[in-house]
């Protein structure tokens, strides 16, 4: 082999190296190792007041049902008490939500034949869901479906004064656990404002007939720690167990004050 062969055969194989290595313009990167997303699990502590009206029929121990209609004026009169608080947990991808209302009220008001019908209540609500987002595809958007439990201890007393016959009066309690089953969304309008919506329905006969909640408030971040909403939830509730009936529509505007950490 000549010298002159040798040296083709030789810029042939450095040519073949060259050709065998990846080469990365200054344009494309080159390929990275895949990294798995982190969950980062978020914390709400919020206290709130929700001045709730009642409407509907309640009885206890097989008198009749008696219409209770409590508006907001006369509850902002007739509240005896109220502790309101809920704590709420995300990793973006979970989320766990519980929630506590106590609230004691009392109202009286005059017969349909005359005479007072007067009517207290104390109610215990204590909820807790757990969900999970959809893959709808927007990030500013977690919507969940959720499944739960709701609560109930309810305490009532009921005494009816006729204006010509001898006064009645019943007290009672019972408590009974709901499982539900809804959607949850928080969407985020902007780093200040956002929107929490929440909807269930429950009961199915497990504890009460029907029950179903409905929220949504609007709220806005004063700093990284501190956020405050307005709303407004409904609560409905129908059971009938025992002689006990509490068929009642609770609704009214929400206030909360959250705390982030």
């Amino acid at each position: 082999m000549t010298i002159g062969t040798r040296r083709v055969f030789s810029f042939a194989a450095a040519a073949m190296l060259v050709s065998a290595t990846p080469v990365y313009s200054a344009d494309i990167a080159p390929p990275q190792p895949e990294v798995p997303i982190e969950h980062t699990w978020k914390f709400q502590l919020t206290m709130y007041g929700w001045a709730s009206a009642l409407n509907g029929d309640t009885a206890i121990r097989d008198l009749p049902p008696v219409n209770v209609n409590v508006s907001f004026a006369d509850l902002l009169k007739n509240l005896d008490g109220a502790f309101m608080g809920s704590f709420y947990a995300t990793d973006g991808e979970w989320m766990v939500l519980t929630d506590l209302v106590w609230a004691k009220v009392s109202d009286q008001v005059t017969g349909p034949a005359g005479g007072t019908v007067k009517y207290e209540q104390t109610q215990a609500i204590v909820s807790g869901i757990v969900g999970y987002a959809l893959p709808i595809g927007v990030p500013e958007l977690q919507l969940s479906a959720t499944a739960g439990v709701r609560i109930n201890h309810l305490k009532a007393k009921l005494d009816l004064a006729p204006a010509d016959f001898p006064g009645v009066s019943r007290e009672g309690s019972k408590t009974w656990v709901d499982p539900t089953i809804g959607l949850s969304a928080h969407y985020e309008v902007n780093e200040r404002w956002f929107v929490n919506a929440l909807a269930d329905v429950g009961g199915f006969g497990v504890g009460s007939d029907i029950t179903s909640q409905g929220f949504l408030s609007v709220g806005y971040k004063w700093n990284e720690k501190v956020s405050t909403a307005l709303g407004y939830r409904v609560l409905y509730t129908d059971y009938d167990k025992g002689g006990f009936v509490y068929n009642i529509t609770q609704h009214g505007p929400y206030a909360g004050l959250g705390f982030h950490f």
